[in-house]
């Protein structure tokens, strides 16, 4: 059977109050359009509020971009996940390119905001993906493989059990390239099967969305993939029509 579908939107720095509340309120009221699937928004931290305020009552998830690894205490900027929970998030992305790469997030790192956030009651959005010369090198599998490496022993299988993962190939994130849809494919039946060696009952139901550059017009292929269930949305998220577009393409025909 096959899994059920998930788009999630990045919004990543943009956006203002006023801009929030009318992307978030034509995506809900849009959503109607989409029982079959799920639907997240992943707003800036100081918009949680006001688009979690346009979300409620909806189908449509609150979510955050990231999380700290620590429960509470002195670590000025950060917001923990307790925090994002009592606003109302449902999801937390956790492990981005942009964390990992700018921010120096670490794979365990990564899998300590993936365990806060699930201890917290919200789904971990776990991201992982190869940079362009790791492509070039053939070394894509063995990159992927150890930023999964944390979940694929107790207590992070666990963590994976109740957790999202998006494949984000890191050369294709604001590019306007993207992996064709085999290429993708390729790679998330890597994940699926590396999991699979571990728990099969986890990767059979673990939900495996693809990231970078996904637009209305190769959505619909990608989609058609028997292991991608949908996708970590950023640019095109930011337009109601495109990321609209995007949804309607996990609906069978």
């Amino acid at each position: 059977m096959r899994r059920r579908m998930l788009v999630v939107g990045n919004w990543k720095m943009h956006g203002s109050i006023a801009f929030a509340v009318d992307l978030a309120k034509t995506v809900v009221d849009a959503s109607c359009n989409f029982a079959s699937m799920d639907i997240a928004i992943c707003p800036p931290h100081v918009l949680l509020g006001v688009v979690g305020t346009q979300l409620g009552g909806s189908e449509v998830a609150l979510g955050a971009q990231t999380v700290s690894e620590f429960a509470e205490g002195a670590y000025t900027g950060e917001t923990a996940a307790s925090m994002l929970a009592e606003l109302g998030c449902k999801f937390v992305i956790v492990g981005h390119s942009e964390r990992r790469h700018l921010f120096g997030e670490t794979n365990d790192i990564v899998a300590a905001k993936a365990a806060m956030a699930l201890a917290a009651g919200m789904t971990p959005i776990i991201c992982v993906g190869e940079r362009l010369e790791d492509r070039k090198n053939g070394t894509t599998r063995t990159v992927i493989g150890e930023q999964l490496r944390p979940f694929m022993e107790p207590p992070g299988i666990d963590t994976l059990r109740q957790a999202v993962i998006a494949y984000e190939p890191v050369w294709a994130i604001g590019t306007g390239e993207t992996a064709t849809p085999k290429e993708a494919q390729d790679v998330h039946n890597f994940i699926r099967s590396s999991i699979a060696v571990v728990d099969k009952s986890i990767s059979d139901t673990i939900r495996i969305l693809y990231g970078g550059s996904v637009k209305p017009d190769n959505a619909p292929d990608l989609f058609r993939m028997t292991d991608i269930d949908g996708s970590l949305v950023g640019g095109a998220s930011l337009k109601a029509d495109d990321f609209l577009l995007i949804c309607g393409s996990t609906q069978p025909n």
